[in-house]
């Protein structure tokens, strides 16, 4: 009963003791507490009440009780890292036991083994256990054996073996009422999608595990570590190290698993170290390997030791000593049959290339090419790394391209597979060091065009096909209902001066939840998008010019194309544009209010300085036509129409230059369907829109209770034109929560994602609707990339605060262009030509940006 209904057997097994219980039932009853305590509370409780058990075993003189009760002590102890002495106690089970208990005994020394990482031990139990336990009709310990025997062979990267037993194991557990352990099966089942490759499936399993978990009241420290493990493949790496430490805190808290402990340490280690955060990674990874050595789990301290290094080189500690340590955890993990032993050899290779060890490289590099034509995608992806970094020592040019091309193919081919379009942008950082690698190659051939080619390859590819559409899912649509109305009532609250504790709980539950739903989707288009072609953007372009600014070793590249050929240009350092871009932001902030006039000549100033960084001598062969700047995005807050070059030119921003094309080939709807939607609290009431509805003769207008987010997303599905003046919220911590503000609370970028097809043009007249979040390798995620993929062709929006009242002349001026027939960029510059010649409206007209090509 204590995996079947885990509280309720605690209450009975204490109830027993309380009536005066033979030695044999009391045996029982002290370890099913023992149990209880073990798997979901205090070590120190469990032992206790075990050594109890067996004792009153042995009054018992029940040898199988005792070899029953042994098996439980043996592994808490090993939990508790007592390993010797929990190995002893499996051994004393074994012996004393014979029959039907000794399968169980040894099903539960197969655990232990897993446990400390003896993986062909655990194999060897498992299968002496599992023909008896069939024999006897044992239904519940075939299933927790298949289970166990599945699970070894996924740390063996044996998956399609897991997955048999996996079936076997579900069918047997769905004719038992062992709701635990149909948790952990379904838990199990999270892990062998995860090592197939499949992240939208092991998320969904692992949510429905923690679920099942929750309705019994027992915490799950595997399966916060499994979690972790997910998260970090899926670019989450700040959320996984939030998980891991969390865990830990609760851990400590009732003195549970010290086994468990150790291994959240070391994926706590691996997120900070993907995060970023050397030394927080460094702390962990040692933690862990002295947690694993004392606790005698070589496979555990080597797989520490491998993340140590990893953060150690991360922390700009390279020495010959450290290419030493990794081609010894390389050869150790290599012994044990482990996945990540080719991530070993080349991360000896790294080291070893980066002191001018070449023919050391060479050999620990070629140990970890070998993985780059089987396994899951992110294996073969470590594979093709290597290939790539031989091809390189081996002063191979073609070589290192054709390597980047394999395993940047790998990585679009997982990309596909993901439906959210937050897991495709955050998935490409996986493929950041091959395209840089290809983009090195490029710059040293002197081939522009090449260096073009390859800084598109791996560019705000989460815009090239749209995300998978949201499915008509009910409960889904009732928890955006939900969300809605929790955050307008917490926005009214807050607008009151009233605390709002509860409803800022409860919003942020549903915003998980939201989450997690659009996490769980599949992509559904198998294979890679189209690939880049410069000759045909070359074609056209016409006489507009595109510049598309690379980034390599820290250094921003021009590459200007137009007039049939490609140029390139060296500017100015990444770090340095971004600190004036900083600057730049601070001060059209201050410029958006009156009174600040006098820093209109240090804002321009910061212009001058932005172009030299940015654009560097390119600025001064950008003819007299359009211009579209494709920054990377890093650099998307620049407010391009403050660059003297670009001033008073037609400019439009586009995060690629495929997504160029794509938007310029989009074509417009066959109905020419305008929407002007106002929503509240404006200072100045969206004052634009009541005359632009007359200027447009029959617009749907919707304000009010009319611009209620059900009504205004139906009517901006598949519209010609879409202007909104609502407040603009930017999430930096949750972009896809960035929202505008209408009468029954915010309309978030999860909701754009629901329609058949988002306006061809779009006119988004608040603050700072264009900011948002730099992800993955160069990806951008926020209310603007969320509608390019969607059919709109082009979107003006803001990237800093601006001042409502400045916005009203701006917006009539740009409605007024595009009535003459002009494209958004061509609107956009003559509306900011005609505002006044004051400081108030000029930086109002530089912070606002024609995005696309429409």
């Amino acid at each position: 009963m204590v995996f079947a209904a885990p509280n309720e057997a605690l209450a009975r097994a204490r109830g027993v003791l309380e009536d005066d219980p033979s030695p044999w039932h009391a045996s029982v009853a002290h370890q099913a507490i023992g149990i209880w305590q073990r798997d979901w509370g205090d070590l120190r409780l469990a032992l206790h009440h075990l050594r109890r058990a067996r004792d009153l075993a042995v009054r018992a003189e029940s040898p199988d009780r005792e070899a029953d009760v042994l098996a439980a002590l043996g592994v808490a102890l090993i939990h508790a890292g007592r390993t010797r002495q929990g190995l002893e106690a499996l051994e004393r089970g074994v012996a004393v036991s014979s029959g039907h208990t000794r399968a169980r005994v040894l099903f539960r020394r197969a655990y232990a083994s897993w446990v400390l990482g003896r993986h062909r031990e655990a194999l060897e139990d498992v299968r002496r256990a599992i023909p008896v336990l069939r024999q006897v009709d044992d239904v519940i310990w075939t299933a927790r054996a298949l289970t166990l025997r599945a699970t070894v062979h996924l740390a063996l990267g044996a998956v399609d073996r897991a997955d048999a037993d996996f079936a076997a194991a579900e069918e047997l557990w769905d004719t038992t009422g062992q709701d635990h352990d149909k948790a952990d099966v379904v838990e199990s089942r999270g892990l062998a999608a995860f090592r197939q490759g499949d992240v939208p499936v092991a998320l969904r399993l692992l949510d429905e595990a923690e679920e099942r978990y929750a309705k019994l009241g027992t915490p799950s420290f595997m399966l916060s570590i499994r979690r972790c493990e997910v998260l970090m493949a899926a670019g989450l790496a700040p959320e996984a190290l939030a998980v891991a430490d969390a865990a830990i805190g609760v851990i400590d808290g009732i003195g549970g698993q010290s086994t468990r402990k150790a291994e959240l340490l070391l994926v706590a280690a691996r997120a900070a170290r993907l995060a970023g955060d050397a030394n927080t990674a460094i702390a962990r990874a040692a933690l862990a390997v002295r947690s694993f050595a004392g606790q005698r789990r070589p496979w555990w301290e080597t797989h520490a030791r491998l993340v140590l290094i990893e953060a150690r080189l991360s922390a700009g500690r390279a020495s010959g000593r450290l290419v030493a340590d990794a081609a010894a955890v390389a050869e150790r993990l290599a012994s044990f049959g482990a996945p990540a032993a080719p991530e070993a050899s080349l991360l000896a290779g790294r080291i070893a290339l980066s002191l001018d060890w070449t023919q050391d490289a060479e050999r620990h590099l070629a140990v970890a090419a070998r993985s780059r034509h089987s396994g899951p995608p992110l294996a073969r992806m470590t594979g093709w790394a290597a290939q790539a970094l031989r091809a390189r020592v081996a002063g191979s040019r073609r070589g290192v391209l054709e390597a980047c091309r394999r395993g940047l193919d790998v990585l679009d081919d997982h990309r596909m597979t993901l439906g959210a379009s937050e897991l495709r942008a955050r998935a490409t950082a996986q493929g950041a060091e091959l395209a840089a690698l290809a983009q090195r190659v490029s710059l040293d051939s002197g081939e522009p065009r090449r260096l073009l080619m390859w800084s598109e390859r791996w560019r705000a590819t989460a815009l090239s096909t749209p995300p998978a559409r949201p499915p008509a899912d009910p409960e889904l649509l009732g928890q955006l209902t939900a969300f809605r109305e929790i955050a307008a009532r917490a926005e009214e609250a807050r607008g009151g001066g009233r605390p709002v504790p509860a409803l800022e709980r409860e919003q942020r539950r549903l915003e998980r939840e939201i989450r997690s739903r659009t996490l769980h989707m599949r992509g559904d288009r198998p294979g890679a998008e189209d690939r880049f072609d410069p000759g045909r953007l070359l074609d056209r372009l016409g006489g507009t010019r595109l510049v598309e600014l690379a980034v390599l070793d820290g250094r921003v590249q021009v590459l200007l194309c137009g007039d049939g050929r490609v140029r390139r240009f060296e500017a100015g350092l990444l770090a340095d544009a971004e600190a004036e871009a900083e600057h730049v932001q601070a001060g059209l902030r201050r410029l958006a209010h009156p009174g600040a006039e006098a820093r209109l000549p240090l804002v321009e100033a910061m212009g001058r300085r932005l172009e030299e960084l940015l654009l560097g001598p390119a600025a001064a062969h950008l003819g007299s036509g359009p211009v579209v700047v494709v920054p990377p995005g890093r650099l998307h807050r620049v407010p391009w129409a403050l660059l003297p070059a670009l001033r008073e030119r037609v400019l439009s921003v586009s995060p690629s230059a495929s997504g160029w094309l794509r938007a310029r080939e989009t074509a417009p709807p066959p109905r020419d369907r305008h929407v002007l939607v106002r929503g509240p609290g404006l200072a100045t009431g969206g004052a634009e829109v009541p005359e632009l509805a007359d200027r447009y003769g029959r617009p749907t207008l919707l304000e009010h209770e009319d611009a209620r987010v059900p009504r205004v997303l139906e009517e901006l599905d598949g519209a010609a034109l879409a202007h909104i003046a609502a407040h603009g919220t930017f999430r930096a911590d949750s972009p896809l929560f960035s929202s505008l503000r209408m009468a029954d609370g915010p309309l978030i970028v999860h909701d754009f994602e629901r329609l058949d097809r988002s306006p061809y043009r779009i006119i988004l007249s608040s603050c700072d609707t264009a900011r948002l979040a730099a992800v993955g390798a160069d990806e951008l995620l926020g209310l603007v990339t969320a509608l390019l993929p969607l059919g709109t062709a082009g979107v003006v929006a803001s990237s800093a605060p601006v001042n409502d009242h400045a916005v009203v002349p701006l917006m009539l001026a740009l409605h007024k262009g595009l009535a003459d027939g002009l494209s958004l960029a061509e609107a956009l510059r003559d509306a900011r030509a005609a505002l006044p010649d004051d400081a108030l409206h000029q930086a109002t007209g530089w912070a606002f940006t024609a995005f696309g090509a429409a």
